[in-house]
């Protein structure tokens, strides 16, 4: 029976993790929001590419050089390297935004991404905190703003992925609840106060 319960926690992990969460929130932001802009996929792609594509290419290329133990980069200490990394991709990304004249969420999510992970750097020297609750809230924080009230009801994944999470001994309670509640409220603040420039 624990197997199983594992292979679930692990499924959970995995589904519900940064690089196919952030991709279908702003997948589901253009395709709904955005649906008449006829550079929306252009959106999309430097939105995938740096959400998504670049961080497991990097993630990747890290463990195959022994840089890090495992794809979760489980190890705090080992979190320094791919997070700078991250930084200069998503402030590229932001460029290439105001490049294509992008809506202000657009550049925001890109701008704020790298800010953020500025934030999770910072933090990482001292703790650990949950990058895939932070990145979930985040993505629930952009729905809100862009789809309103129905939007929190994904907010039930939360509990679901900290169950996740703890249970796979990737980090505490504290971890995971800190990491949510940042994600959230940061990227509201942020993105509501961006957009209203």
């Amino acid at each position: 029976m624990p197997s199983y319960i594992h292979r679930f926690a692990s499924l959970v992990s995995w589904v519900i993790s940064p690089v196919v969460v952030a991709p279908a929130a702003y997948l589901l932001v253009i395709l709904v929001g955005f649906a008449e802009d006829p550079l929306r996929y252009y959106y999309f792609l430097v939105l995938f590419l740096a959400s998504t594509l670049v961080p497991m290419l990097l993630v990747y290329g890290l463990k195959k050089i022994g840089r890090i133990s495992d794809y979760n980069i489980s190890f705090r200490e080992q979190r320094f390297l791919p997070l700078l990394v991250m930084v200069a991709v998503n402030a590229l990304g932001y460029e290439v935004m105001m490049q294509l004249d992008a809506p202000r969420i657009f550049t925001g999510i890109l701008l704020f991404n790298a800010v953020n992970t500025v934030l999770i750097l910072l933090i990482t020297l001292q703790w650990k905190i949950s990058i895939h609750l932070l990145m979930l809230t985040s993505c629930i924080a952009l729905l809100f703003i862009q789809f309103g009230l129905p939007v929190l009801q994904l907010l039930v994944l939360v509990p679901l992925l900290m169950w996740s999470r703890i249970y796979l001994k990737a980090h505490t309670f504290m971890q995971t609840l800190i990491g949510g509640v940042i994600g959230f409220l940061v990227m509201y603040v942020e993105l509501t106060w961006w957009i209203g420039l």
